[in-house]
């Protein structure tokens, strides 16, 4: 069952991941979707769980009270389908790879492709992650087994990014710039498994928090194509 509640409190991104992350811990619940402009809360509950529950969850400065359901024609015209939600992703994704393609066209070279798609994903993806340095912390720490652990990992993460997409750019320590993706993206793709796993819904912050975009299978995708590519070039680095 599904309910949707008022939050009222939320002033950046993130607070709206700090609620999200409190309400999908709460015992029960299946998934948590905040919307930070509309100040509501839609979760997913194995059964009722009273409003009380929900309120000891949250800090004192959130107060969250039951809202009237919408009715069932104005939801279906507001949802989105799964490929309007994403298409932002596999739109960058998409000038990343014809952009590699320009660079490495004539003559064509398979190896600078890679390094130069992975260079470009990096910066890119890092661009976006800085637009709320804030916010980004707490979204990513929702799935990213290490950022949860360890929480200053979350804050310079994008920095992290950045420099990977420069070493790949600059042709510099290539090797250990490839062993970093595949350790860096590894341990992200184990918590984005777990979270499609166990069906709950969260925003991904692949993008930062700038593009809500959610955690689907696009996001395991994504992910494991940068580690099939880092693989690839990091046998043939030392094969040679």
């Amino acid at each position: 069952m599904k309910h949707t509640y008022s939050v009222t409190g939320m002033t950046c991104n993130g607070c709206r991941a700090g609620v999200e992350s409190k309400l999908s811990a709460v015992e029960g619940v299946k998934a948590v979707s905040v919307n930070l402009e509309k100040g509501e809360a839609e979760i997913e509950m194995e059964n009722h769980i009273p409003l009380e529950v929900f309120e000891k969850a949250l800090p004192e400065k959130y107060a969250i009270s039951e809202k009237t359901k919408m009715p069932v024609e104005e939801m279906a015209i507001k949802e989105k389908t799964e490929w309007q939600q994403l298409f932002p992703l596999f739109l960058i994704l998409g000038y990343i790879a014809i952009a590699a393609v320009l660079l490495n066209r004539n003559p064509w070279n398979a190896d600078g492709f890679m390094l130069d798609f992975m260079g470009i994903f990096f910066i890119v993806f890092s661009f976006f992650k800085m637009l709320d340095l804030k916010g980004f912390p707490d979204s990513f720490r929702m799935y990213d087994p290490l950022a949860k652990k360890v929480s200053v990992y979350a804050v310079i993460y994008p920095f992290v990014e950045t420099a990977l997409g420069l070493m790949f750019l600059l042709r510099f320590e290539i090797g250990m710039a490839l062993v970093a993706t595949i350790i860096i993206l590894g341990i992200t793709t184990i918590g984005v498994t777990k979270v499609l796993l166990d069906k709950k819904s969260i925003q991904c912050a692949c993008l930062g928090t700038a593009l809500k975009l959610p955690m689907t299978k696009a996001t395991f995708i994504e992910n494991s194509i940068m580690i099939v590519m880092a693989i690839l070039m990091l046998y043939a680095l030392y094969s040679r």
